[in-house]
């Protein structure tokens, strides 16, 4: 009796162990592309995230520039036309 209650629990323990590694699911090819496609997106609207938070303020201090040139050459020609 013994003998028959070891013969079916290695069976079902192999039976287990069979099944287990039978099982194992793996990423279709498919969707492998979708899923790296969908990496590829995430990252490059991060890189443009990043981007943008630079070029924003970059931006500005050009129009800034801008305008203290502009002030600088008006106050040189005030200058310049009260010295003559």
């Amino acid at each position: 009796m013994k003998a028959n209650r070891h013969k079916l629990s290695f069976f079902l323990i192999v039976l287990a162990l069979v099944g287990l590694c039978g099982c194992k699911q793996e990423t279709p090819e498919g969707k492998a592309k979708a899923a790296a496609a969908l990496g590829n997106e995430v990252t490059e609207v991060a890189g443009q995230a990043a981007v943008d938070a630079i070029k924003t303020p970059m931006d500005e201090a050009r129009q800034a520039e801008g305008k203290l040139q502009k002030s600088a050459e008006q106050t040189a020609a005030e200058l310049k036309k009260s010295t003559q």
